[in-house]
């Protein structure tokens, strides 16, 4: 079930970032394209923060006998999956930025 969660995490994080690339439609100028590279980011860390709020949720209704251990695990490893993510996006993001960096100009 985890599994199933994490990959819909995936498929969603992708499905807003290819929103944003999409070429204007009809009646919309060159500058209305969708949302910015910004905003997908800030999007995406909002809900990773809310995944690991939920996690802690749940792990603290675990604690008081009020929530099942599967629910447990599911919400830690969307938690951990979507943290996972937003790392490995930062670490790009410098590696991109320190490349730029050393390009003569």
């Amino acid at each position: 079930m985890a599994d199933i969660k994490g990959a819909q995490a995936y498929t969603d994080a992708i499905a807003r970032i290819k929103q944003g690339m999409e070429m204007p439609e009809s009646g919309k100028t060159a500058g209305q394209q969708g949302p910015s590279f910004g905003d997908i980011l800030k999007n995406t860390i909002q809900s990773t923060v809310e995944t690991q709020r939920n996690s802690e949720r749940v792990s603290a209704a675990a604690v008081a006998g009020k929530a099942n251990i599967t629910d447990v695990l599911q919400a830690v490893t969307e938690a951990e999956m979507s943290l996972s993510t937003v790392l490995a996006v930062r670490d790009r993001v410098i590696r991109a930025y320190e490349e730029v960096m050393r390009s003569p100009i």
